[in-house]
């Protein structure tokens, strides 16, 4: 893991510009990446979103495209 990369600043986006920006990058230009539990991410998830919950993702940062966008919740 590349430790530089916490360094790298990262936007807020508020629940309209999330909509917004979920809106103008349809499809797979975008990753959504759910970092909750299984059971929050079953009750409810927004579509198409991944589900890495935070403790696995320092392991599992090859299964994100570094290409694309992620949005994170």
């Amino acid at each position: 893991m590349k430790w530089m990369q916490f360094f790298t600043p990262a936007k807020s986006l508020d629940f309209n510009e999330t909509e917004k920006f979920i809106a103008n990058h349809p499809g797979d230009e975008i990753t959504i990446l759910d970092v909750r539990q299984l059971s929050e991410y079953k009750e409810s998830h927004i579509p198409g979103a991944n589900l890495i919950p935070l403790p696995q993702l320092s392991d599992r940062l090859g299964e994100l495209d570094p290409q694309k966008p992620v949005l994170v919740y």
